[in-house]
């Protein structure tokens, strides 16, 4: 049995979130595949499942309680530690081969599932990449259900309510600063921050709004209103104290060929995205200005068996 999941791009929302403000993400078309057959011994890629590596694939053979031995390989275009959900997409992916060895694929269990294995590997999670990597197409996070409610998720006091949002077909050029952050204290110094600062509390707030309005925009095909609202976002991170001088200077090379730029994930490094109708200018100027660039699409298909 085999399966695939995508990865995925926040367009909207990330950090803000956290405090139960709207978020954007839409799925891309690169993606992770899971192979999964019966075998003497567990193996991941014929080594231990017990290597750091493979902690997301051991997570989601505990979780499922996968019937084994089994002989495990992953295979992931989903760059790791870019910000776009590569640890989601292996995680949905090994999932959606565990149980499609006994039945159907259900992408709601999925996404729970996925989301717990994510939360008890790094400590603290969202369901925002999971349940991307899940559904596929565009999600919108909302604290209550509204149209489009496609699940919701709980834990502790927080609750999560995501929604498909019918997006058109969009190109956005990616690119890696190849500086890793850790998530954990990113978004800890943005609690810390607006816990003290009210003027961070509005900022956040306001990123709420922005999210709202990129919708919108995006629905009706105004892009260039799409990309003021990128900048606004990507400025209001970088006041919050996650943004990076290559980031800014990614971000500042892409918008010269682009409706607009800003960081994607949780900052500090990572990635920043740009909606653009010239994908291969915009990607030549990251490159030039010394990241890694490559061009996505929004991807309609989620969790998925192959073969």
């Amino acid at each position: 049995m085999a399966a695939s999941a995508p990865g995925k791009l926040i367009l909207f929302g990330e950090h803000a979130v956290v405090f139960g403000e709207p978020a954007l993400a839409t799925a891309i078309n690169l993606r992770a595949e899971v192979f999964a057959r019966p075998h003497a011994e567990w193996r991941a890629d014929g080594g231990s499942l017990d290597e750091p590596r493979y902690r997301y694939v051991r997570g989601a053979v505990q979780k499922a309680k996968a019937q084994g031995p089994l002989w495990l390989e992953v295979r992931s275009m989903v760059p790791s530690g870019a910000g776009l959900g590569s640890s989601a997409a292996v995680t949905v992916a090994t999932l959606g081969a565990l149980h499609g060895m006994v039945g159907a694929i259900d992408p709601a269990t999925i996404a729970r599932e996925a989301f717990e294995v994510e939360h008890e590997v790094q400590g603290r999670a969202s369901p925002i990449d999971t349940s991307t990597a899940s559904a596929g197409g565009s999600l919108l996070v909302l604290r209550k259900p509204s149209e489009g409610l496609l699940w919701t998720i709980e834990r502790d006091s927080r609750r999560w309510c995501l929604h498909r949002t019918d997006l058109p077909p969009l190109d956005f050029v990616v690119g890696s600063t190849g500086i890793s952050a850790a998530t954990g204290p990113l978004v800890a110094s943005v609690k810390e921050r607006v816990d003290r600062d009210p003027k961070a509390r509005d900022l956040v707030r306001e990123i709420g709004r922005i999210t709202l309005d990129g919708v919108q925009a995006l629905r009706r095909r105004d892009f260039a209103r799409a990309g003021q609202l990128m900048d606004r976002n990507h400025a209001i991170l970088t006041e919050l104290g996650v943004g990076h001088p290559m980031l800014d200077r990614l971000v500042a090379a892409a918008r010269a060929t682009s409706y607009g730029a800003k960081l994607t994930g949780a900052g500090g490094g990572g990635s920043m995205v740009a909606l653009s109708e010239r994908p291969e200018a915009t990607a030549a100027a990251i490159r030039a200005a010394g990241g890694k660039a490559f061009i996505v699409r929004s991807d309609p298909v989620g969790v998925t068996t192959l073969g």
